[in-house]
């Protein structure tokens, strides 16, 4: 079985790999694309176009940090709240949630780097079938918190641990 040092080397691989890939795919859209304003478009297939969005919000926009204050203060809390998933994956026994985890974290690091940088996160990736979107525009940051959060999800209501298993109430705490 490995220990706890393996589990953490690979989240902070698995994160980091993420974080930096989300960076180069931004820094590859608006550099050599030169996907830059708002609304700028790029068609690539019939059913996924990169589409340069700003977005000053978290999740689904919301929360829009429209000033500079409510920008500081976003970055902040999402910040605080990247340090508590770190913290989580790094006392994370199970390699399982250490990977939903690592989606998480190099997720919400790739985002926050852009907040900070340019005030707001770059979102491009349009995904259509005709007039039919059934995402908003988004970017691989966000795609790997979606994935993350749901390997976490899935794993709390349909995985059991084969050592501890449920708890039936019957177990003798004197044993």
């Amino acid at each position: 079985m490995p220990d706890a040092t393996h589990h953490r080397r690979y989240g902070l691989i698995i994160a980091a790999l993420l974080f930096a890939s989300d960076q180069a795919l931004k820094w590859f859209v608006l550099g050599p694309l030169k996907l830059v304003q708002e609304g700028a478009e790029l068609y690539l297939m019939p059913f996924f176009q990169f589409t340069m969005t700003h977005n000053n919000g978290v999740a689904l926009g919301m929360f829009g940090a429209e000033t500079d204050t409510a920008r500081w203060v976003l970055t902040g809390l999402t910040a605080a709240i990247a340090a508590f998933v770190g913290y989580w994956m790094w006392r994370e026994p199970a390699k399982g949630d250490v990977t939903g985890l690592a989606l998480v974290l190099g997720g919400a690091l790739g985002n926050i780097t852009d907040r900070a940088r340019f005030g707001y996160v770059v979102d491009f990736l349009d995904l259509h079938f005709g007039a039919f979107r059934p995402f908003l525009v988004f970017n691989l940051a966000d795609a790997a918190i979606t994935i993350g959060v749901l390997i976490l999800l899935v794993r709390a209501f349909l995985v059991r641990d084969p050592q501890t298993g449920p708890k039936t109430g019957m177990e003798n705490d004197n044993a």
